[in-house]
Order: structure tokens, then sequence, then C-alpha cells
């Protein structure tokens, strides 16, 4: 058998496997006869055959064209034409066509506007051979097609890339490509191929210094910009000069003439081709291909390849594993193969893949490769950019990927710990331009991964458009952008951690400016967050729900000297303290409980640690914090406990009424309006007192609460829950607090 086969011809065998390849394309295979009787009575099978047919005779027509045809005399090359454009808009192309069509295309046997409507026709129904790409390459570099043909090719092979199904003899045409950069029409569209395409060691002394002089003779390009940048992280050695830092778009959308197509096989697929993975370890092979972002690192084999990729693996199984070669990303699946792999792996030409690989995540965690995370945010930068459903109409439609896609940039993000610069320029630019709605979930998600940035930055571009949002927004879009804001905080001083030690004094000294700035920039979002939650609290009337997300937030705050080494500590407004204060539910009272007491704690160690000079850092609170903080005790002193909070609150915005505005209010008991007996919020829990020690009373006696009994109901709100209030009137009021000191001291005799 396999004489008989050696022994064919190579035509011979190009035509055998067309025609098997093509016939297991189609819909329904029939090897049962009764299938295939009940498959010729089906009218859409038979309709699929028909188009099969008819898509193999005009693949066998467009294989034999010698001469130059003229399609307006010619109706066989009219109709066998339609039936490519028409199947493949469809259904998309298999991969045995793209051969035949590319090598016609770029022959100059036909005439442009054919050329230009097979290449417009070239969508894939699952991958595209790489052996076509570099036979059209081959042609491309004979110069046969017209200028208008070469730049198209260029584009559509800068779209498909992330369908080929192998990249490693692309890589040797690296020259080939390199060599079109001469041509200034050309110019851009091979610098994003090269961009695709171009490794450490693609980077030569000679390719930088060709870089260079098209740079002066055609001034700062953005597509040479950003070759230069890749080389740069590459090899810092050859690339000398200063290059922008800021990340730009480098190169321009070229999807134009096949996005449409792609995105119509997507939504027809999409029942059967699930978008997005978890990120979570696993070793299940990816199902979908159809969008760059929605696929992971699997380049799968065109059926005409799979026969020679087991020979191969056969042949390169002793240099697989040679420390030479380079580990193939598709073979990644589990992580103990990343571990044993992790100096010879090499990431794929689209890193668009990288997001939904957590392998790949790991690898990126890791390594620190400059290179890595700049491929990768430009092409995310890119996306966003392009895909953007409230700031490019036309893709309105597509609302639920663009969705999916953000989600899974935000799980990417959460699993790396780190932002991206591009997401963060994508939210500077289209939040001035959203509407608090589309994908509001996705959005506040991202906004909680931004980068430290100075100030400037985030007041105009981040503060300033969603406040304005904030404020014009529902109540519970101001509850989720609290939420966001939390996040952003937190996942900032979880970075501040991770990136300072605190024990090393060299470390400390020379990270003092660093350390300057992060201060100035939490300082200044907390200052945020202070404004507008004191207006939303003024606006909606003190909801309960809201006040949860805000002292949530402070409850983050309070604790910034100790829990996170950040020598900082900023008061909540009057216009929070205060409403909290007075708040007629017990959850936010007890949590504001809380937080002053994890106040008294950071600043009673900020406060020793500044008298015994161990501090090393040169950072002292203000006396306003100390100041403010004390006034906000007395309040909660007076209100909670001693019933004085009316004579004695010293804030400007705070409780202190002149007697004779008291007398005149006629309140029965008015200074004990507010005690942990008479408090709205805990008058609950006083009347449950009452029935559990006289549940034959039901005059709900509240004065009888004192004395032995306040003890008694002391220990009662303690068992239902409200353990900050507990640690509170314990570490802030001497008689609760040497009892409790005394009563464990008898424990421990």
């Amino acid at each position: 058998m396999e004489r008989r086969q050696k022994s064919e011809t190579p035509k011979q065998q190009v035509r055998q496997k067309n025609q098997t390849d093509l016939s297991a394309w189609r819909k329904g295979k029939k090897s049962d006869p009764e299938k295939s009787v009940q498959s010729r009575q089906s009218p859409n099978d038979q309709e699929d055959e028909s188009k099969q047919d008819s898509l193999e005779e005009a693949l066998s027509y467009f294989d034999k064209v010698q001469d130059r045809v003229s399609l307006k005399k010619n109706s066989a090359l009219q109709k066998h034409l339609t039936t490519v454009e028409s199947i493949a808009l469809e259904k998309g192309l298999p991969p045995e066509g793209f051969n035949v069509l590319l090598k016609v295309a770029l022959s100059a046997k036909l005439a442009d506007t054919v050329n230009t409507r097979l290449l417009k026709s070239l969508v894939p129904a699952s991958v595209i051979p790489e052996d076509s790409v570099v036979s059209s390459v081959s042609l491309l570099c004979a110069s046969k097609c017209s200028a208008s043909t070469q730049l198209l090719f260029l584009k559509w092979l800068i779209t498909m890339f992330d369908f080929i199904d192998h990249k490693e003899k692309l890589h040797a045409l690296y020259g080939f490509f390199f060599y079109f950069l001469q041509d200034e029409k050309m110019c851009p569209y091979v610098c994003h191929v090269l961009y695709l395409l171009t490794r450490k060691e693609s980077v030569k002394p000679f390719r930088v210094r060709k870089l260079l002089d098209l740079q002066a003779k055609m001034g700062m390009q953005s597509h040479l910009q950003a070759l230069l940048s890749l080389y740069k992280l590459f090899c810092p050695e050859l690339v000398t000069i200063a290059l922008p830092g800021k990340m730009k778009t480098y190169f321009k959308n070229s999807e134009g003439p096949w996005k449409a197509a792609i995105n119509a096989m997507r939504q027809r697929n999409q029942e059967n081709s699930p978008v997005l993975k978890p990120l979570a370890l696993g070793t299940a092979q990816p199902q979908s291909r159809k969008r760059k972002w929605n696929t992971q690192v699997h380049i799968p084999a065109s059926s005409a390849n799979r026969s020679n990729l087991e020979e191969d693996r056969e042949d390169k199984l002793v240099n697989l594993y040679s420390v030479d070669e380079f580990f193939p990303v598709e073979q990644l699946q589990t992580f103990p193969q990343l571990l044993q792999n992790i100096h010879r792996l090499e990431f794929p030409s689209q890193m668009g893949s990288v997001l939904t690989n957590p392998l790949l995540l790991h690898y990126m965690n890791y390594i620190k490769d400059e290179s890595i995370y700049l491929r990768l945010y430009y092409w995310m930068g890119q996306t966003l950019q392009e895909e953007c459903t409230w700031c490019v109409v036309e893709n309105s439609q597509y609302e639920e990927e663009f969705k999916d896609f953000l989600e899974t940039v935000y799980k990417a993000e959460s699993f790396l710990q780190e932002g991206f610069s591009s997401c963060e320029e994508f939210l500077y630019k289209s939040l001035p331009l959203w509407d608090g709605s589309c994908c509001r979930t996705q959005v506040l998600s991202l906004v909680s991964w931004i980068p430290l940035s100075t100030f400037s930055e985030m007041k105009s571009h981040l503060y300033d458009p969603l406040a304005q949002l904030f404020f014009t927004s529902s109540f519970y879009f101001k509850c989720s952008v609290l939420e966001s804001l939390k996040e952003l905080l937190q996942n900032w001083l979880n970075w501040h951690v991770s990136h300072l030690d605190p024990e090393s004094d060299s470390q400390a000294q020379s990270s003092n400016t660093t350390l300057s700035g992060l201060v100035n920039t939490v300082a200044e979002l907390i200052h945020f967050v202070g404004k507008i939650s004191t207006v939303a609290l003024r606006l909606e009337n003190n909801p309960t729900f809201m006040l949860y997300f805000i002292l949530d937030f402070y409850e983050t705050v309070c604790d910034m000297y100790l829990k996170y080494n950040l020598p900082l500590l900023i008061m909540p407004p009057a216009g929070i303290f205060y409403p909290a204060l007075l708040s007629m539910d017990s959850v936010n009272l007890n949590q504001l409980c809380y937080i002053m007491y994890r106040y008294r704690t950071n600043l009673v160690a900020a406060k020793e640690n500044e008298l015994s000079k161990k501090k090393l850092l040169q950072f002292k609170f203000s006396s306003q914090t100390y100041q403010e903080y004390n006034q906000y005790i007395v309040a909660m002193v007076g209100c909670l406990w001693t019933s004085s909070a009316f004579q004695k609150d010293t804030h400007p915005q705070g409780l202190r009424m002149d007697d004779e505005l008291l007398k005149k209010m006629a309140v029965q008991d008015l200074k004990s309006s507010f005690n942990i007996v008479y408090h709205p919020a805990m008058m609950g829990y006083a009347v449950l007192f009452l029935q559990e020690a006289w549940p034959d009373d039901t005059s709900f006696n509240f004065s009888l609460i004192k004395g032995k009994r306040w003890n008694r109901y002391l220990e009662f709100l303690y068992s239902q829950g409200l353990k900050g209030l507990k640690v509170f009137i314990e570490s802030s009021i001497n008689r609760v607090s040497q009892a409790s000191h005394s009563k464990a001291e008898n424990v421990q005799v």
C-alpha cells in the first residue's frame, strides 16, 4: 500500500488528498447505505451536496487556469467565482482550498478585480495550512501581482494570522518580509507582520540599522516605533535611541473586508463552540478559535497535515527535548510540563490567546519579560479600541461578546494580580463616552485594576468622568462604583505590600520618593471617595444599603498603617461619620464602632513608633488627624454611653446644641436618645432583652436597664454578634476597659 502511494505523482497525490479532505468537509459523512438514502431524501443535505460539488468544481477550475482570463467574457469564471464567494461567506472555506485560491490570486493570471474578490473571500472554516501561506509569500517575492493585490494579501495575512495552523516556516521567511520594508506603501503592514513574527533571534544589528534609517527617512512612524520598541526589549544593547514609553495604537485595523464574515460565522457556530474557558488549571483542549480573544494556545493541524504531524512527532522526539529547541505552546497542557520546559517555552505570535490559558499566565508572572507585556498590551489595546460597543456604533450588536471579552481580561488581571496598562488607556478614553449601563459590571471590574498613576492623570481621566456618571445615575450604580473603588484601593495596597520590603533599610531609603507618590495617590483616592459619598448620602437621603458600601471602604482605610505598612491615616468626613452614628440600622452602627476601634489601634501604634523613633521613613501623621479622631470619639461616647453628645461634641459639624434649643424641642429623655438603649438602631435589642429579663412585663420600660442590668444588657448585645460595638466600648471607655482587664486577670489566676 505504501509503495503504491509513493509511486503516484505529486499532482495525483494532491488531487486525491483534496478530494478526500473535501469529502470529509461535507456536513454529513455517508458511510451507512441506509443513512445515505435518508440523506438523499433531506432537502438540506441535497443542498449541501450540491454546494460541495460546486465548490470542488470551482477549485478544480481555478487550479487549471493557465492564461489570463477576462471576467466579462467568461461565464464559467463568473459562475465559479460566485460559488467560492457565496460558500466562503456562508460556511467558510476548507483548508485545502487556500492553496489553490492564493496561488491563482497572486500569480497574476486573472484580472485585479478577480484577484481582489478571491482574496476577500478567503475566510477559513477551521484553519489555514501554513504551506499555503508560504507558497503565497514565494509568489509575493516574484512580484507578479499588482501592488494593490500585495497590500490586500498582507492585510489578509495579518487578519488571519491566528488561523494559520503552524508558524515555524513563516518564521523562516522573516528576512523575506523584512525586505519589503523598503516599499513605503507596504511598510506599515509589513511591520505589523514582522511584529507578530519577531523572536529574540530575529533581532540583528543590520535590521536595527535598517529600521533606524527608515525612521530617519520617514520620520517617527508608529509602525516603525512598534518594531523598534520590540527590538529594544529583546536586545536593548542594539537599540540605543530613546523611544516614547507611553502605550499607543501602533497599527491601523486591517480586518475590514473579512471581519463581517468571521463575525457572522462566529454567531452561527456560537452555540456549538463555547467562547470562553474558565481560568483553572486543566488539560481539556479548547474548542473554539473563531476570534483572537476566544482562543487558548492551541494551534490545530489541518486535515491535510495531520498525517505528516504524526510522522514528524516521532522524528522530532529527540530534538523536542533538546536545550536549543523551543517547546511548542500547543503541547503545553499541565503544570509539570510548564515547570520542566519553562526555559524553552516561546509565546504564541498572537498574544491574545494567552488570556485564557492559566499556564501561560503563570509563566508571565514568573519571567516578567517586558517584550511579552508589550506585545500583549498592543494587541489588547487594539482590540479594546476596535470592539468597544459604545465607541464604535457598528459593533453595538456584539455587546454580549464584548462583555465576555472584558470579563476574560478582568479574570486575567485578577489571576496576575496586576492591571494592564492597555486597559487603563481604554478606560481613560472610553469613560467620558460611557453611559454607565453597557457592560457595567465588567467596566467597573476593570476600574478596580487600574495601575498606580499620578493624581493629575487620574483626576482628569478617571475621577471627573466617573463623578459625572456617579451623580447622574441610579442608586445601585452608585453602590457599584463605591465597591469598585474599594477594590481599587485594596489592589494598590496589596501591590505596595508585595513590592516594598519594610525591613530593608536601604530599600526603604531608596524607595522614599516612590512611597511618597503612593501615599499622595492613595490619599487623593480616599478624599475623592469621601467627597462623592458625602454628596450621595444627601442625594439619596442616607440609605442604609449605600452606607454599608461606604463604611466597607473605610474599613480598609482605617487599617492601612498596621495592615499594609503605609504611613497614612485619613478620617472619614463628618458627612459620613454622623449619618453612620445616627443610622437606624445596627449593622452600620456596629461597623462604625469597629472602624473607630481600628483607627485608635493604628493611631496608638503610630504615636508609639514616633516617640520611640523606630520608624525609619520620614512620614508623620498630622495633628489634625488626631484632633479629628478625638472629636469623633467624644461624639460616639457621648451618644452611646454618657448621653452627653449634645453638650460635649466639639466637631464643627457635630451634634452640639444650646440648652435653650434643646428645651424648645420638648422631647422626653432627649439626652439619652442615642445611647445603647434608646438608639434607633439598638432599640430592637433592648426590647428583646426586656422580654428575656421580664417575660410577663409588656410595658417595655427601658429605664429598667441600669446598674447591674446595664452590664447584663452589654453581655446580651455582645452575644447578638455586635463585635464591633464590643471592641469599641472596651477600648474607649475606661470603666469597661478596666473591668474587662481585671476579669481576664482573674481567669488567668
